[in-house]
């Protein structure tokens, strides 16, 4: 036990300690190199904080656990929206990019149904892995090219927020080069020390191998996002902490799962379960982003509170699956019938009385 309590210690200080190195490397990367904040979270940080999805499902792929694969990548997904966005927004709004709207998100919903289309048939193939991967590579690249556009605003956004001109030096790129790489190791270090830590302390109190993968496994992976996102919101790198989610979404998908995928002699196999349920929530969640980006281009605390009751409500659907399934299917009817409903409703008035107070102000 003491050892469990240790390692956790441990994962939470080297998450810590991470996440503050990769945001401040990456946020002075970005002036130093002529990027936005926002495409230095949807790329480097997105990416990197992703790497340990990446080593899960390339291992589980290898080792037959191909259903860890997919689970691994959708369970992170919705993870990465309901739980990380609604902390962060929690801790303060987050202001939302345009850029987001206008592409991203779209792109993060174009990549969830292409996952979808792709398993209808039981597996997603080699070939159909690979141009997954084809498709993240046109990604970064488009993205990246398109940020040089923007040099001087960056500059001065730069200049703003540090008080000074970024040296174009080359020992203070490699600097801050060096300060991501030893955040990305130790938001990979601390994630695998809390996650070991927290399922020794859950076998102690005689929980089952599969209610710890649910939970602690399943969240696991997705640690380093939280550490880059929650720690980008507190220092006020609102364009990172969102960026990272939305990059690491479609990241997941297209890198993750297309690489997996490719690896894999006869491709990845998706269950039924995740045709007919994981991967609907994962869009779901996925196209609700829209109208809550899109009403003042800001996430607020009460959006960010409701993406953590869904959570709450998601993880509660899946631990009583597990252990009653009759429960299970009730609850899921409660939300499908009932609570999704009414949240909706509250939604569609939220972004009805935006719009009019947007439309008030242009006009006054």
């Amino acid at each position: 036990m003491i050892t469990a309590i240790a390692l956790i210690a441990l994962g939470l200080a080297a998450l810590t300690a991470g996440g503050e190195a990769l945001v401040r490397g990456a946020s002075r990367l970005a002036g130093l190199l002529g990027v936005s904040p926002l495409v230095i979270g949807l790329t480097v940080v997105a990416f990197g904080t992703s790497a340990p999805e990446l080593a899960v499902s390339l291992n589980a792929s290898r080792g037959g656990g191909t259903d860890i694969a997919v689970g691994n990548v959708v369970g992170s997904n919705i993870f990465n929206v309901l739980f990380i966005l609604g902390v962060s927004a929690l801790i303060s709004p987050l202001v939302v990019s345009s850029r987001l709207i206008r592409l991203d998100v779209p792109l993060m919903i174009a990549a969830s149904v292409t996952t979808l289309l792709l398993g209808l048939d039981g597996a997603i193939a080699r070939w159909e892995g690979a141009g997954m991967f084809a498709a993240v590579l046109l990604y970064v690249g488009w993205t990246v090219r398109d940020s040089r556009r923007e040099v001087a605003a960056v500059r001065r956004e730069f200049e703003q927020a540090f008080e000074k001109k970024p040296r174009r030096t080359r020992a203070d790129t490699l600097w801050q080069i060096a300060l991501i790489a030893v955040g990305l190791a130790l938001l990979t270090l601390g994630a695998k020390w809390l996650v070991d830590g927290a399922a020794g302390l859950a076998r102690l109190a005689g929980m089952s191998e599969l209610l710890i993968g649910l939970t602690i496994v399943a969240a696991g992976t997705s640690l380093p996002e939280v550490a880059a996102s929650v720690l980008a919101s507190l220092r006020g790198e609102r364009d990172i902490a969102v960026g990272n989610v939305v990059g690491s979404n479609l990241f997941n998908l297209l890198c993750v799962l297309g690489l997996t995928a490719a690896a894999t002699p006869g491709g990845v196999p998706v269950s039924p379960q995740a045709v007919s349920l994981d991967i609907p929530i994962m869009i779901a969640v996925a196209v609700a982003c829209l109208p809550i980006f899109f009403t003042g281009h800001e996430i607020a605390r009460w959006e960010g509170g409701l993406f953590l009751a869904y959570y709450a409500a998601y993880m509660a659907h899946l631990i009583l699956t597990a252990i009653d399934p009759t429960a299970g299917r009730t609850f899921g009817f409660v939300m499908f019938a009932f609570v999704a409903p009414l949240t909706a409703v509250t939604l569609t008035v939220s972004v009805t009385r935006r719009v009019r107070r947007g439309r008030r102000s242009r006009g006054g």
